[in-house]
């Protein structure tokens, strides 16, 4: 039986909400326009990277970095029961979303690592979401947020 939330796992809901949305946009976007200029992405950035378009870039997005999210969002709210997820929680004492959080944390930040030398430049947008991506590891690691998602 999962505990009451508190501020800080409302937090981390919050981190996964607005990370996931936005992914799912930016995918969506780069899926149905794979030439990036409809979000005026030159397919110079993609000069350095083993892609040729920025379709494969856009599902991993969307899935990655958009949906997952967002399942782990509604998750750490319902404790939702999901096979798959325990299946793959390194951590067998703590609920899979938990977990899962903490696995899109490193997702986030892979993802910015790999933009950043592929495209060989920082921008303001990279250490945001760098930060990001730390910032939900963090929350998840909070000993009050474990206590909430422990068995």
């Amino acid at each position: 039986m999962m505990k009451q939330r508190e501020g800080r796992s409302w937090l981390l809901i919050l981190m996964h909400v607005f990370l996931g949305i936005g992914a799912i946009v930016g995918g969506s976007i780069l899926i149905i326009d794979p030439t990036g200029s409809m979000v005026n992405l030159p397919e110079s950035l993609l000069q350095n990277s083993p892609f040729s378009s920025f379709l494969l870039p856009g599902i991993l997005l969307l899935l990655v970095l958009g949906v997952m999210p967002v399942m782990i969002a509604i998750a750490l709210i319902r404790n939702a029961h999901w096979g798959l997820g325990e299946r793959f929680n390194l951590y067998p004492d703590r609920y899979w979303a938990w977990t899962f959080s903490l696995y899109t944390g490193f997702a986030l930040i892979i993802w910015i690592m790999a933009q950043v030398y592929w495209i060989q430049d920082v921008s303001i947008i990279h250490l945001v979401y760098f930060a990001w991506g730390v910032g939900i590891q963090v929350v998840t690691l909070l000993p009050a947020v474990q206590r909430i998602y422990s068995k």
